[in-house]
């Protein structure tokens, strides 16, 4: 997967650097480096997930009515 941002005419290169941060995110890899820094037990993961799943269930909940 090679993400590539390139830099336009009379472009700051800060600018271009902001935009390719801004793929980063979106593409989601700067969530998944943070992610393998360190070993999570699958059980711990399971555990995290469906935390993430209830929390979005709860806001999904209040915001319907």
């Amino acid at each position: 997967m090679a993400i590539e941002v390139k830099i336009r005419k009379g472009e700051p290169v800060e600018r271009a650097l902001r935009r390719l941060k801004k793929k980063l995110d979106r593409e989601g890899v700067i969530k998944d480096v943070r992610g393998n820094r360190y070993f999570e037990k699958p059980s711990a993961t399971k555990r995290r997930q469906t935390k993430v799943a209830k929390f979005n269930d709860m806001l999904r909940h209040k915001w319907d009515n």
